[in-house]
């Protein structure tokens, strides 16, 4: 077989994907384009109106709040769940029975958000749930988790650290095992202690790993929905009104959807932004073994 022939095989096995891509992504992100340019309310005739929409978004009040929210909401989970990530995933790293305690982390990853929200609302109750029975057990009065505008988004967030624990320390896990043993055993012939070895060996050769979880979970974070509509519909006076929930209401609320996919393409841009940001950055921090 020839290497004409070889691409074009390579081509028609490379077909359902680019099908797929085309289909399920950039074809969206076309028509949503186009949209945000229009006056629609997913019934009637398309009307163009220009830059209206997005106009329309930076003089709204609930984009915002939106926008502060979800920001608010990003730098509460990244460092933390990243932190506990690694920290769970060092100490996985070295025992037996490492698979049953991943498969027990990585449980929650798979189970449905809405199955989760429900759980975690009884967990959460301020006048019944387990959470504030264990605080007061050891004389905290715990606050109303979900219906206090200050506790609301640290609640989601702490429920969001927990959800996603089992698939960051899973990546993490992996980034440890492609850590050569030559570099532990060197520095312990030097006495290096632990921390040195931790400093100066795990979390730069970990940094390829760091970076693409941190890259996936600011993602992740910007996109926020599932936990504020099940468990508290964006209040109490949209203290946890979040961008996602923001372009869900303009769409299938207001039936705007043109304002929808206004503020999508904004989120869009943010996210593109943030990505690029994190991949200029990385030339700083980021090492590799072969490097």
């Amino acid at each position: 077989m020839n290497s004409r022939q070889q691409n074009l095989w390579g081509f028609i096995f490379l077909t359902p994907q680019l099908i797929g891509l085309l289909a399920f992504s950039l074809i969206p992100v076309l028509f949503t384009l186009s949209l945000s340019f229009m006056k629609w309310d997913g019934f009637g005739a398309k009307e163009f109106i220009g830059l209206a929409n997005y106009k329309d978004q930076f003089t709204n009040p609930d984009f915002w709040k939106a926008l502060m929210n979800t920001a608010y909401y990003t730098v509460l989970v990244i460092p933390v769940q990243i932190a506990i990530s690694l920290v769970v995933a060092i100490a996985l790293n070295k025992i037996k029975g490492k698979n049953f305690y991943r498969l027990f982390f990585f449980m929650p990853v798979v189970t449905s958000s809405v199955s989760i929200g429900v759980i975690w609302m009884w967990i959460l109750n301020g006048d019944f749930g387990i959470l504030n029975q264990v605080l007061a057990n050891v004389g905290i009065d715990g606050p109303m988790w979900l219906t206090d505008t200050k506790w609301v988004m640290p609640s989601i967030a702490m429920l969001s650290i927990w959800w996603g624990l089992g698939y960051n320390m899973v990546i993490f896990l992996a980034g440890l095992q492609g850590i050569s043993r030559s570099y532990y055993e060197a520095a312990d012939i030097d006495g290096a202690s632990n921390w040195q070895k931790f400093r100066h060996i795990t979390l730069p050769l970990l940094s390829p790993t760091t970076f693409f979880i941190t890259i996936m979970a600011i993602i992740s974070s910007f996109q926020v929905f599932d936990q504020a509509y099940v468990m508290t519909s964006g209040g109490p006076a949209k203290s946890s009104y979040t961008f996602v929930y923001h372009i869900y209401e303009a769409a299938f609320v207001d039936f705007d959807m043109g304002v929808s996919s206004a503020a999508a393409m904004i989120l869009f841009v943010i996210i593109l932004m943030f990505t690029l940001f994190q991949f200029k950055m990385s030339k700083r921090w980021v090492h590799y073994e072969d490097q």
